[in-house]
């Protein structure tokens, strides 16, 4: 039988993960539903911290900087992503911290690349 996310694990977790942890695990998702969405947490997590690390290299060589367009542009359409689905009547996309994270993700990027 899957479980929702240990309570264990969550205590090692950032204040963002907190958060999304608390609400899909306060949820009336299945056991299912709950153990894919801590995937995709996951997931999203390593895309932003590939994309800062990526950012990083950036500011340290300029030449690179045509490997940093391609992440701007996913973590936009990603933050775009979450008003879109609210507007087609899941309104509690809005209440996940993705669309900040990756809206300020791609804004940070993009500032620091004009």
């Amino acid at each position: 039988m899957l479980r929702p996310y240990p309570s264990s694990e969550r205590s090692s977790t950032g204040f963002l993960a907190r958060i999304y942890l608390g609400n899909f695990n306060a949820s009336t998702l299945e056991p299912l539903g709950k153990s894919l969405s801590a995937v995709s947490w996951h997931s999203f997590t390593i895309f932003l911290t590939g994309s800062g690390a990526t950012f990083l290299a950036v500011a340290f060589d300029r030449a690179s900087v045509s490997a940093a367009w391609p992440l701007i542009a996913a973590n936009a359409l990603g933050a775009m992503l979450f008003p879109g689905r609210s507007l087609r009547g899941h309104k509690a996309l809005l209440r996940l911290p993705g669309i900040y994270l990756m809206g300020i993700t791609a804004l940070c990027g993009a500032l620091t690349l004009t």
